[in-house]
């Protein structure tokens, strides 16, 4: 875009958008309060639109920001539909970071998490990152057409025997011959989160979301489950390459509500009958690449349009032979979900583990109020929850659901591993 339209964009935008900044350590999981937040048009660093800090959790407030007309992000446009700011982050004791391109959809909530790296940090420390544009609107490689269901008579082609969640992904950050490409280790919940967010818009339909975001899981859980890249001599999972996979942006921003949609459905994956492994759920966008026999992301925009759900899009576009899939295992939580949601009255040791997983994670977040580990479920251990669901971006409840339950886990994962290192 050139700088005469990007400053037509910013100062005749005629919506908005809302922003919010999360400030952690670089192994996530220790917010840093009293971080100095500047926000400014991506372009036109001069034109700071925002300075801010960040509280106990290490959260900037929701900014409300101008972005583009919703419009240009409900159908195919040469207008960029979304606006981009750039995010500079400074804290005592931390190296400071800029981000530019943090993109703001109109209506929705962009949620960018910053990592900041000790002063003294050794190896190869990060200090700039640039959020390029969505696969939609930037020019990026066609997928290369692969078989949706692997071979399984191959010597070695299958190692597992099921279907399990895994904690953690190695995302190699370009084609698979390009040997200089960084490896990511991203937790497979923010990395479903972070693909979506740059391969979809956040302004289309609930159905169209979750749709093509099964699409991404099933996909992926295909190169999880066949170690389709290790198989291969590779040491990683998965690349960011669109013409092999999906397009993973290290360090941007996401939307509030894909990651509530990735944090209700991410144990799901698409199979067909007597098919173990998830299927290689393959799409294109369906204007400027059209693909016969794969779902395309316009066309599935304009199904939700018409209230189809998101199973009726997915079967529209891969056959009625298509189901949705609950995964064996989800690795890397201390205990399973109970199969119903605690609650006020709640007793028992499900509501004991919650007791004590919030206060450790309390002693990171000490926003989160500490609560009496004895198995009942009060008033107390709800307002926990409440605060809890405030700072990881949940509805507010006070509820432990299925998504809050899991984030819980995730969290106190974190938190106890961080403590382990020190």
């Amino acid at each position: 875009m050139s700088e005469t339209n990007l400053r037509y964009l910013q100062n005749n935008a005629v919506d908005k958008g809302r922003l919010q900044i999360a400030v952690t350590t670089r192994t996530g999981f220790r917010p840093i309060s009293g971080a100095r937040v500047r926000i400014s048009y991506t372009g036109e660093p001069g034109a700071v639109v925002e300075e801010m800090q960040t509280d106990i959790s290490g959260q900037t407030e929701v900014l409300t920001v101008n972005a583009p007309p919703l419009e240009y992000s409900m159908e195919p446009s040469e207008s960029q539909p979304y606006s981009q700011y750039t995010v500079q982050v400074e804290a005592d004791g931390f190296r400071p970071i800029d981000i530019s391109g943090v993109a703001v959809l109109p209506e929705e909530t962009a949620l960018q998490e910053v990592q900041l790296e000790p002063e003294q940090a050794s190896g190869d420390p990060i200090d700039n990152i640039v959020i390029p544009a969505n696969t939609l609107y930037g020019d990026y490689p066609a997928k290369i057409a692969e078989a949706e269901i692997k071979p399984v008579t191959e010597s070695g082609e299958i190692v597992l025997s099921r279907v399990v969640i895994p904690e953690y992904i190695i995302v190699h950050d370009g084609a698979p011959e390009d040997s200089t490409a960084r490896d990511y280790y991203v937790r497979y919940r923010d990395y479903i989160k972070n693909v979506a967010s740059s391969e979809i818009y956040a302004t289309w339909p609930d159905a169209t979301l979750r749709a093509n975001i099964l699409a991404i899981m099933s996909f992926t859980l295909n190169r999880v489950y066949t170690e389709w890249y290790r198989n291969k001599g590779y040491n990683y999972t998965i690349t960011s390459s669109t013409a092999y996979d999906h397009k993973f942006v290290y360090g941007r921003n996401i939307y509030s509500n894909i990651s509530r949609v990735v944090d209700e459905m991410f144990e799901n994956y698409l199979s067909r009958p007597n098919v173990r492994q998830p299927i290689l759920t393959q799409y294109c966008d369906g204007e400027r690449v059209t693909c016969s026999g794969w779902m395309t992301q316009w066309g599935s925009k304009y199904l939700g349009d018409q209230n189809y759900s998101a199973i009726e899009i997915l079967r529209y576009y891969y056959g009625n032979n298509m189901y949705i899939n609950v995964a064996e295992e989800i690795s890397g939580i201390p205990s399973s979900w109970p199969g119903y949601n605690l609650e006020i009255g709640s007793t028992g040791t499900k509501v004991r583990t919650i007791q004590e997983q919030l206060n450790r994670i309390s002693q990171n977040y000490p926003a989160i109020p500490t609560v009496a580990v004895d198995g009942v479920y009060g008033p107390g251990t709800a307002r926990a929850v409440e605060v809890f669901q405030s700072v990881f971006g949940l509805p507010v409840t006070g509820v432990v659901d299925f998504p809050t339950w899991f984030r819980i886990s995730e969290i106190y994962v974190g938190v106890s591993r961080i403590a382990e290192l020190v």
